[in-house]
């Protein structure tokens, strides 16, 4: 299988699904990201990057059950797979290996 790359919204929504305690659906995945990135997003956004990620392997989805509260209609919740935590796990290691090769005197322009 040809490695599939992470734009960085990629990586913070496969992230953000990851990390949630319970099934992750378009509006907690929404909410989770403008908290953990400050940013404001559309939930376009949010959702396109939910199938685009499906569409690669690295999620799967299922529908849940209609509920009154929503007009009957049903949620779609998000799952990381095997193939989504492997490319979790090359980004993380990437990274590291990247800040581990900074050397000192650059990283304390960090500190300043």
């Amino acid at each position: 299988m040809r490695r599939a790359f992470l734009g960085e919204f990629e990586e913070i929504v496969l992230l953000v699904v990851a990390a949630c305690h319970a099934e992750a659906y378009g509006v907690t995945v929404w909410e989770e990201v403008q908290v953990q990135t400050g940013r404001k997003l559309t939930m376009s956004a949010v959702h396109a990057t939910l199938y685009r990620l499906e569409e690669k392997g690295f999620l799967a989805s299922h529908l849940g059950g209609a509920t009154a509260e929503r007009g009957g209609r049903r949620k779609r919740f998000f799952a990381l797979t095997a193939p989504g935590a492997q490319a979790l796990r090359e980004v993380e290691q990437l990274r590291r290996r990247l800040w581990e090769a900074i050397p000192e005197s650059k990283l304390q322009l960090f500190k300043a």
